[in-house]
């Protein structure tokens, strides 16, 4: 899903056919900075790649006429949408159905002129005074007049003002929607004991670089590969060791969009999602996945069980009583058998005594 990155614009990942008609989709990321008036796409998020890397492509918005849904146009491309700039097709594909109507939503509101009505147009100083106040030390505005059925039209040639205007707008009701979408889940992978799989960006122990890699999680491990077409894991976390799985705290200090970290015995682990939607089902599905490993009981018996073993006094305690339980029963053992072996000889004795003659 498209979001707002810490500079305010609007970021995600998408697939775009780079050569036109070729039919081979390439995943790229998507930044739509309103401020520049113009879209790029990355090889991957600029916050992955070395500082100063270039995009691998960019087109300026007053280029772009139309967005709209191609799903008739390439039947064979799911979720795929066009963008008509010039005299070129665009065709791009998104992660789902909802993903695609937000991209169209947002990028068609980028390219939108708006045209002011006939009563601001009674309200903005003439061009005298705006010489005035020009002369007064404000910001100078160059305007364009047009006459569009006969009515004076006057519109700024700079898009500062419709910036200023328009993009809190796009941006408080893209934030809206995004806390009312609906969560699609992906298709099912064929093992069904894999709960969750994608790829993520994570931090490196030794050099702190970030690297994409592809975790899987499964009823009782997480693991990493270097691609989707690695069968061997780089890495396996086992769910036992993991103590909490969180939003990071320290995304501001690193500078990092989507950050959660998954904390276990040796070592945090620093994970960056594509999208918010996308970080918070991994910590959702992580978090479900330890839940259900444990389970409520087994997890509150090993708690107590732990909270026994390491108090040394209950240890003490517990051995002591025993002790002294087992000696206990062992007089109360000797005196009974005393007493019927003394009642035992006393019959004995009696009977003895009154065979005599």
């Amino acid at each position: 899903m498209p979001y707002v990155d810490r500079q305010n614009r609007i970021c995600g990942f998408l697939d775009i056919e780079e050569n036109e008609n070729s039919g081979k989709f390439l995943r790229r990321y998507f930044i739509l900075d309103t401020r520049e008036d113009n879209l790029v796409w990355y090889m991957d998020n600029p916050q992955n790649l070395p500082s100063g890397s270039p995009p691998v492509g960019a087109i300026k918005l007053t280029y772009i006429s139309k967005v709209s849904d191609a799903t008739k146009l390439r039947p064979k491309a799911e979720f795929c949408f066009v963008m008509n700039a010039g005299m070129r097709k665009y065709f791009l594909q998104a992660n789902d159905q909802q993903d695609l109507v937000e991209w169209v939503n947002v990028l068609n509101k980028a390219i939108k002129i708006t045209v002011p009505k006939q009563s601001d147009l009674l309200c903005q100083p003439d061009s005298s005074n705006r010489q005035v106040e020009n002369l007064g030390g404000k910001k100078q505005v160059s305007y364009r007049t047009e006459i569009v059925g006969g009515v004076p039209i006057i519109t700024p040639t700079q898009k500062e003002e419709l910036n200023e205007c328009g993009e809190g707008d796009d941006r408080n009701y893209l934030k809206r929607s995004q806390s009312h979408l609906p969560y699609f889940t992906a298709k099912p992978p064929p093992d069904n004991a894999v709960i969750k799989a994608g790829y993520c960006v994570k931090q490196g122990a030794v050099m702190k670089n970030w690297k994409r890699r592809y975790f899987q999680l499964d009823e009782n491990t997480i693991g990493y590969f270097k691609s989707e077409q690695e069968k061997e894991p780089l890495r396996i976390i086992p769910l036992k060791e993991v103590h909490k799985v969180q939003e990071c705290k320290q995304s501001d200090i690193m500078m990092r969009d989507n950050l959660f970290e998954i904390v276990t015995t040796s070592r945090t682990f620093y994970v960056q999602a594509d999208s918010p939607e996308d970080m918070h089902s991994w910590i959702k599905a992580i978090s479900g996945a330890i839940v259900a490993q444990r389970g409520p009981g087994r997890s509150a018996a090993s708690m107590r069980q732990a909270r026994r073993l390491s108090n040394p006094c209950i240890q003490r305690y517990t051995s002591r009583t025993g002790a002294f339980q087992l000696f206990f029963r062992i007089q109360l053992c000797f005196l009974f058998c005393q007493h019927r072996s003394h009642l035992t000889f006393h019959s004995l004795s009696q009977q003895r005594s009154g065979l005599k003659p």
